[in-house]
């Protein structure tokens, strides 16, 4: 009797998969860029300290990121997103209510220290609200060699000899007086830096209406050593010499311990 070999197959060998293009990558992945942007563009925005206007909550050179949603008007499409209004203490990224020489409204980061009706003045750089001194133990003293009674005692010295203050403040300001105190209006805040006797603010052109508030910055996310540039917001050409200096010292000159440092 005759055996027979059984016969081997040798099954047939999987087909190579293509190569995944560029193109191929990019379509994969842009919902996921789409998201991104959104958020970004949306939902935060970064901003850059040029000046030491608020020492020592935030530093020049201090990278952050800032929140565009809590304090913009609450949408019936997302009811699960927290909306509140400003309040005292708030640290607050908003328009500079007047204009620079070129017409461009800057961005400014400022403390919220008053509210509509809240009554205000400074003694010897201490904050009076509401007939009450407050405890402000972020923000810089005057000392008495750089005493400037206009800034420590605000606002109980004439603006109009003040280098700094705008016109229409200077004009403005008597209207909202009683006694010594300065009354802030309907719709409106009064800000100043934490740096007091280095910061251009509401004592120096007034009071920022709600509708330029448009966010608060949650941390700082890189923070660089940089020359102060004594100003609130640098030129073009400044900020591009700034991004090179950055790009050069970026491992010598960064301050890693303030990297996700909470602004309070």
């Amino acid at each position: 009797m005759k055996t027979t070999k059984a016969k081997h197959f040798k099954p047939d060998p999987a087909p190579k998969q293509p190569r995944e293009t560029f193109l191929d990558v990019l379509s994969s992945n842009l919902p996921t860029l789409a998201v991104v942007l959104f958020i970004y563009a949306f939902l935060f925005q970064n901003f850059l300290i040029p000046s030491s206007s608020m020492a020592s909550t935030l530093l020049t050179g201090d990278h952050v990121l800032a929140d565009k949603v809590t304090f913009s008007p609450a949408a019936r499409w997302a009811p699960f997103i927290h909306y509140r209004e400003p309040r005292r203490g708030d640290v607050v990224v908003f328009f500079k209510p007047i204009p620079e020489t070129n017409g461009e409204h800057i961005y400014l980061v400022k403390r919220l220290i008053a509210v509509p009706g809240d009554r205000i003045h400074l003694r010897n750089g201490i904050v009076y609200l509401n007939g009450v001194a407050q405890n402000e133990p972020q923000t810089a003293k005057p000392t008495p060699d750089r005493y400037d009674p206009y800034v420590n005692d605000f606002p109980s010295v004439d603006p109009s000899n003040e280098p700094g203050v705008t016109a229409a403040w200077t004009v403005d300001l008597p209207n909202h007086m009683q006694g010594d105190d300065l009354v802030v209006p309907p719709g409106n805040y009064f800000v100043m830096g934490d740096n007091r006797t280095n910061s251009m603010d509401s004592r120096y052109w007034g009071f920022v209406p709600r509708e330029n508030i448009i966010g608060r910055p949650l941390f700082v996310y890189w923070s660089i050593k940089m020359q102060d540039s004594g100003i609130e917001e640098k030129p073009l050409s400044d900020q591009a010499q700034s991004t090179i200096h950055e790009f050069i010292h970026f491992f010598d000159e960064t301050r890693w311990s303030r990297t996700f440092h909470r602004i309070q």
